[in-house]
């Protein structure tokens, strides 16, 4: 696992928004942050306000903690939950966002170039990193990541990434089982992957 990164949310400089309405926290910037055209990064919302826009990026958005927020886009409004599905949208829309209860933390994937994906951590089941991806798991709880002999512990809210993917089954095992429940499958985790452009299928 020479080329596995592992990043931590609380290890990482959080950068205060403009209009003081939370803070960003940039896990991973590829290939650097003047130019990057992958960009992972957790947020504290701490009052309403507008996303910013990203013309020209496609971008997932998953709660990690908080009561939940409402997102007003120009066409219909939606209501996001710790533990539900990640919601992919076009960077550029800028959506409204109410917060429900109080302040939360959320996920975000962006990719400027290539394609992308966020998929939910599910018992049982593993997961393959797509041909040609970079690929990682964000884990919301500590555990294990596993594939095949090799296997990489995670403390909660901290990202395993890999450049150069290794191939197989991948498996996240929390250190308490119980994280992942039937009718709450986002809460362990997230697989996170990258196509960049000119090797997407």
């Amino acid at each position: 696992m020479t080329n596995a990164r592992s990043i931590t949310v609380e290890a990482t400089p959080a950068t205060p928004w403009r209009n003081g309405g939370g803070v960003t926290r940039e896990l991973l910037v590829w290939p650097g942050p003047a130019d990057w055209r992958l960009r992972i990064s957790v947020a504290d919302i701490a009052a309403d306000g507008p996303f910013s826009a990203f013309p020209g990026v496609r971008r997932w958005f998953t709660l990690l903690a908080g009561e939940g927020v409402a997102l007003d886009f120009a066409d219909q409004s939606l209501t996001l939950r710790p533990g539900d599905a990640p919601l992919g949208f076009d960077g550029a829309a800028a959506p409204g966002c109410r917060l429900i209860g109080g302040p939360v933390r959320d996920l975000n994937l962006m990719v400027r170039s290539g394609t992308g994906g966020m998929a939910a951590v599910s018992r049982g089941a593993a997961w393959s990193a797509p041909a040609g991806a970079q690929a990682g798991l964000f884990a919301r709880v500590p555990g294990r990541w596993r594939s095949g002999d090799q296997q990489h512990t995670l403390s909660a809210h901290s990202l395993l990434w890999f450049d150069a993917p290794p191939p197989g089954g991948w498996r996240f095992e929390p250190d308490a089982p119980g994280s992942i429940e039937s009718n709450t499958p986002a809460l362990a985790g997230w697989w996170l992957h990258h196509i960049p452009e000119g090797l997407s299928p």
